[in-house]
């Protein structure tokens, strides 16, 4: 095994990433799998880079000393000896005109004087222009063109002296080496392997086999307590039904029939192909859009069930063993996903699942975007079968409500947590793009976190209050019906146009409509929002969430805290999301999120972490 040259803490010069430019770094591990050094930025920025993309200051002063004592004469011997190999030159026999070579050497001469007034200077540490620390912290979405033409004068003396070949032999030399590493490290960029997972979340591998049964057995336990006439939570534990009875091979297949229906309209060429956020390698995956067209074809078919007078409420009656049914396939696709990725290519490993630790990259995911050909399993599940469920369980527990007490018409607290629910549900599957930018996508593995959050914990879980009040009736008056509803649309209009935001920036810094908003430029190229809702506070879809939470409660009244799982569950989440976004935006960002912090100092939960 190769020794590794340079020591942790040396300051060195390190080549930023898709450039021929070096800057001042230092040292702060080494991988001796990957032969990769962990280097930091004065920005805070940290990199994984070659042996080969790293050199010592003193050869970089020792070329700037050589460059600047070098005497007339030996500049004008390097130009005669670039003229001998320039593209204007002859073949050998050949003579050209005095008129001809007269005008050559002016144009050359010209050539040389235009790049004399803009030198190069590979040595200068000009971090400034990475690290979002611009002339003016806050940009609006032309500061990347002026970056670009800031850039473009030097870009054009390097187009002229590869032209006419204006540098000494040893120089070129040198050029010529430094392209040749360049095409390495663009190589290595685009096949390298993720970092291992070093900082393990969800209290590591311990905490994460507790999750494993931990998560199961919380789901079942809110399903029996809804079950119960006194839904207390003092009334521990709740009576366990038979195991047996926890089973039925026909509502397995009624749940594989619900998946693969789901995955039929998943595959439909209806809805437009868009390219998803860049991946470490650089390469960009394809998505169909087409999941509001799915929810239309959902409801068709709902609606001819419905016709030809099938039992609905079904559903209910077999709650508990579809949420079985579920849990068991949820876990069979967890353990495909895992060995399917100990054959996965080591670049579509998961950052955030590559730990080495079975237990911990099981329940992460330790694949990123697994796929069957062009069928995105993890984007499929991430919307389609428990979300949509979700809706179906909804209107199926309104039923079930009607039948049960002889009502004509569902009652209004019925009404209006299906209500809220549906719109939540359409607007994701309307919106269903901006998925493509979340962490679930970009970030996090396929494990048995998501395929349990989205195949059990989705559908079983989110739909509490609808399953209580078939159970458990209340009864609600218009005028507070008419508070509950303001209370949600303010909670969804918050949500709805941070989201949209957001999302439009990521997409498009560029675009015209989004010229009133401000950021503040970062080493990644990605600019992070000081105005709108995102310069108001950080993470604003969040209390959006939380608000839209509360009024989906709201109705089930307040003899039991049953039905308030969903908004203690959901605060808890997002004070967990909202602290892994911190920490990586910190270390994916640097100074600028520093920065940002200052410019935006306002959280959502300000003291909990």
């Amino acid at each position: 095994m190769p020794s590794r040259k340079f020591a942790d803490g040396e300051v060195v010069m390190g080549r930023w990433p898709g450039s021929v430019l070096y800057y001042e770094v230092q040292v702060a591990s080494y991988d001796d799998v990957a032969h990769l050094y962990t280097v930091k930025y004065k920005d805070g920025t940290e990199l994984a880079l070659k042996e080969s993309d790293i050199r010592t200051l003193s050869s970089f002063k020792h070329r700037k000393s050589q460059s600047s004592s070098s005497s007339p004469s030996r500049r004008s011997s390097s130009r005669s000896r670039s003229r001998s190999r320039s593209p204007g030159r002859p073949a050998k026999g050949r003579r050209r005109s005095s008129s001809q070579s007269r005008e050559h050497k002016e144009d050359k001469k010209k050539t040389v004087q235009e790049t004399n007034l803009v030198p190069l200077k590979p040595s200068e540490n000009n971090t400034r222009s990475y690290n979002g620390e611009p002339e003016s912290t806050e940009r609006n979405d032309t500061s990347f063109i002026a970056l670009e033409q800031k850039f473009k004068p030097d870009l054009d003396i390097e187009r002229v002296l590869e032209h006419y070949s204006l540098r000494p032999r040893k120089e070129e030399k040198k050029r010529e080496e430094i392209y040749s590493e360049k095409k390495i490290f663009e190589t290595m960029k685009t096949e390298k392997a993720p970092p291992k997972t070093k900082e393990l979340e969800f209290g590591g591998r311990i905490g994460t086999f507790m999750l494993i049964f931990f998560l199961p057995a919380t789901v079942f336990y809110l399903l029996l307590m809804c079950k119960q006439d006194d839904p207390s939570i003092m009334n521990f534990p709740p009576p366990l039904p038979a195991l047996e009875s926890l089973w039925e091979t026909r509502v397995f297949g009624v749940f594989l029939l619900w998946f693969a229906l789901q995955a039929l309209f998943y595959l439909l060429p209806i809805g437009k192909v868009v390219e998803g956020l860049p991946l470490s390698s650089g390469k960009k995956l394809h998505y169909r859009i087409n999941g509001f067209y799915a929810f239309i074809l959902t409801a068709a078919a709902i609606g001819a069930l419905l016709y030809f007078q099938f039992e609905l409420h079904y559903l209910y009656d077999h709650f508990m063993q579809f949420a079985v049914s579920a849990a068991a396939f949820s876990m069979g696709l967890s353990i495909f996903l895992y060995i399917r990725s100990l054959k996965a290519p080591e670049e579509e490993l998961a950052p955030s699942g590559n730990s080495g630790y079975l237990v911990y990259d099981f329940f992460i995911g330790h694949e990123l975007n697994p796929r069957i050909g062009s069928f995105d399993l993890k984007y499929f599940c991430e919307l389609r079968p428990g979300l949509i469920g979700w809706v179906v369980i909804n209107l199926a527990m309104l039923l079930a409500e009607m039948k049960i007490h002889n009502l004509s018409m569902p009652s209004l607290s019925m009404i209006l947590v299906n209500s809220f629910q549906l719109l939540y549900v359409v607007d994701a599957l309307w919106n269903e793009e901006a998925v493509l930018t979340t962490m679930d996508i970009t970030h996090d593995g396929f494990g048995f976190m998501l395929a349990f959050g989205d195949l059990v914990w989705v559908p079983f879980v989110y739909s509490l209050q609808a399953f209580y009040l078939v159970g458990h009736p209340t009864t609600i008056s218009w005028p507070v019906a008419a508070a509950i509803t303001i209370l949600n649309c303010i909670g969804y209009y918050i949500f709805r146009s941070a989201n949209s935001q957001k999302n439009n920036f990521r997409r498009n810094p560029a675009d015209p409509k989004l010229a009133y908003l401000k950021f503040i430029p970062t080493a990644t190229g990605k600019g992070l929002l000081v105005t709108g809702w995102w310069g108001f506070v950080r993470h604003p879809n969040y209390l959006g969430d939380i608000i839209m939470a509360l009024a989906w409660s709201l109705p089930c009244g307040f003899n039991h805290i049953l039905p308030y799982f969903y908004v203690i569950y959901f605060i808890c989440l997002l004070v967990h999301r909202e602290a892994r976004d911190e920490h990586h935006c910190k270390q994916k960002y640097g100074l600028a999120w520093e920065k940002y912090c200052q410019r935006v100092p306002y959280r959502i939960f300000p003291y909990i972490y």
